[in-house]
């Protein structure tokens, strides 16, 4: 009684017999979504060649110009400007960047460690220098009285 093929359902029947209105079919294994007309590109292309294009992000020359003056100030012979001056710049530099997000963090606080222990040591020299002066005119007033007698 069945030699022809029975007509398929458009839907499947539901899971369970009164559950509700009929489940649609599943979509097609490889369909595509509709387009919604041209998307243009979330980021810029590259600018030359081939590959890499992605923007950079600026790095604050302040924080560059303050770890150089530490380390001048701190190798050349008057440490106490090039420290004083990575120390501000360094200061400056932290506050930009915190404000603009810009890169050179590390260097900033390069230049401020550097320029503060430039300033130590330019400190702790000094007072041995004023040390060795004072104990050195203290020996001469010494050696002047002793000879007298």
């Amino acid at each position: 009684m069945s030699d022809q093929p029975q007509p398929q359902q458009p839907y499947p029947a539901p899971a369970q017999p009164g559950a509700g209105a009929p489940v649609p079919p599943p979509a097609p294994p490889y369909a595509t979504p509709p387009q919604q007309g041209y998307q243009p590109a979330a980021y810029p292309p590259p600018a030359y060649g081939y590959g890499g294009g992605f923007p950079q992000q600026k790095t604050n020359t302040l924080s560059i110009v303050s770890m150089i003056a530490s380390i001048v100030g701190f190798i050349w012979i008057l440490p106490v400007i090039g420290s004083i001056a990575g120390v501000v710049m360094g200061h400056i530099s932290l506050s930009q960047i915190k404000r603009t997000g810009e890169k050179g963090r590390g260097m900033a606080l390069a230049g401020l460690i550097v320029g503060y222990a430039g300033l130590a040591l330019a400190i702790i020299g000094i007072i041995a220098f004023a040390s060795f002066v004072g104990w050195a005119i203290e020996q001469e007033s010494y050696n002047s009285y002793s000879s007298s007698f």
